[in-house]
């Protein structure tokens, strides 16, 4: 799993979180950053995926900030990167990844404009791959 390739395939496990995905996506200095870098509005929440393969190259790579694009955020808000991706081969969406200390290396939160659960008919424990793409 390099960045070399310019995407990556990962394959995650649907979990429920904890209801704060919902809020921050809701954020209007959020969803501003999100149209303008990757062209839609996000729906208000993220699909939790655990990741059980590659988490620690996946780890270096959503970490490195020149890969994807720079959430700045505001209001004491911890800021992020977010990553453009395609969900399960058909809806166009992203990665969002906060820079929050002892953030779980194997989570990543999924966002699109729909919400994704409901179109892909999702529950917790269902297996779902997304393609995270570099710039």
């Amino acid at each position: 799993m390099e960045a070399e390739n310019r995407s990556v395939i990962v394959r995650g496990i649907v979990s429920s979180g904890i209801g704060e995905g919902r809020k921050f996506t809701s954020l209007p200095w959020f969803e501003r950053q999100v149209e303008e870098n990757l062209g839609f509005k996000p729906y208000p929440g993220t699909l939790n995926l655990i990741v059980c393969e590659g988490c620690e190259s996946l780890e270096r790579i959503l970490l490195d900030n020149r890969l994807g694009y720079r959430i700045v955020s505001e209001n004491g808000y911890f800021p992020g990167v977010i990553y453009r991706a395609i969900v399960a081969s058909s809806f166009p969406g992203g990665i969002v990844r906060p820079c929050v200390p002892k953030y779980p290396i194997n989570l990543i939160e999924v966002i699109a404009s729909v919400c994704l659960r409901r179109a892909l008919n999702l529950k917790d424990g269902d297996k779902i791959e997304v393609e995270i793409f570099f710039k």
